[in-house]
């Protein structure tokens, strides 16, 4: 009895250790190349580097980005192409991405 319950105690410790409880999210991409922008729609310019953000070649806050995506859709449905500096973190690349997914009516495409 004493052996089985060991042996319980082990499956429980490695399946313990082996699972994750973490949730990975994921982020759709749409490379320049991939179709992804539907024709009839306007097209903004984005520009995101490790410092600052310029949307249509004007500099923009990263937090007041959806408003002033907002304005500048006036309800109309937008494609936003994105293009990378060389200093662009991923990191700064996904925290973009994430924000842009909140704004309704707008396909983001990244430059590749």
């Amino acid at each position: 009895m004493t052996s089985l319950i060991d042996v319980i105690f082990l499956l429980l410790l490695f399946f313990m250790l082996s699972s994750t409880f973490s949730r990975y999210g994921e982020i759709e991409l749409n490379g320049s190349g991939a179709g992804g922008l539907a024709g009839d729609r306007p097209v903004l310019f984005l520009r995101l580097s490790a410092e600052d953000l310029l949307l249509n070649g004007r500099p923009v806050a990263f937090d007041a980005l959806p408003e002033t995506l907002a304005e500048l859709m006036g309800g109309e449905e937008r494609n936003v192409l994105i293009s990378l500096t060389p200093e662009a973190s991923s990191q700064r690349l996904v925290d973009l991405l994430a924000l842009l997914r909140g704004v309704d009516g707008l396909a983001a495409s990244v430059l590749g």
